[in-house]
């Protein structure tokens, strides 16, 4: 059996699943680095299992993380959402997915890609870290902090410095695999 990151040992499937096949791979799509934003900002304050085991829902629920169509979605839209056992129904949360969308698109307007506005912040390859445990990983990073600034005067909400250190973290921006779980090196591996 491989030796994993400590957070993920003895949980269900679909989290193990999430840490050996997508936690830590480097996104350059903008479909799902909208994914991601969405479902960090649904975490805050929740665990990120609540999260994966409502992902087919907000998949659902969220026109599969189409940022135009959210963009788009109206007071009935929300309505219905808040109504939808499949996601977390907090009210503040669903209008700031839609919010966010908007902001997403005019960052992909005047940067040509959410991808070319993220991944400018790590100038465009990502950060290899070399943790050995679980209680070195940091919660936040100066360039988290530097990031959620920028994206809360860009409009975003539900966006501090720890939900973008896990956004960073989720989209492959740092390996924090701690160097004893077989994925540090086969992360590194895709740089």
């Amino acid at each position: 059996m491989p030796t994993r990151c400590d957070w993920c040992e003895g949980t269900f499937e679909q989290y193990v699943t999430y840490h050996d096949e997508e936690w830590g791979v480097p996104v350059w799509d903008d479909t799902t680095q909208f994914e991601f934003i969405m479902l960090e900002s649904a975490q805050a304050g929740l665990s990120w299992s609540t999260i994966l085991k409502k992902r087919t829902g907000y998949r659902n629920a969220f026109a599969n993380f189409d940022v135009q169509k959210v963009a788009r979605f109206d007071e009935k839209k929300v309505q219905e959402l808040l109504k939808n056992p499949e996601i977390i129904r907090n009210e503040n949360k669903i209008r700031s997915a839609v919010n966010n969308a908007q902001c997403f698109n005019e960052i992909q307007e005047t940067f040509g890609s959410f991808c070319n506005y993220i991944w400018d912040f790590v100038d465009g390859e990502p950060i290899q870290n070399e943790w050995k445990s679980l209680e070195e990983v940091p919660a936040n990073t100066p360039t988290s902090n530097k990031l959620s600034k920028d994206m809360k005067k860009r409009g975003f909400k539900f966006i501090g410095s720890t939900i973008i250190y896990a956004h960073m973290q989720a989209t492959g921006m740092v390996n924090d695999h701690i160097t004893s779980c077989f994925r540090h090196q086969e992360v590194l591996n895709l740089t």
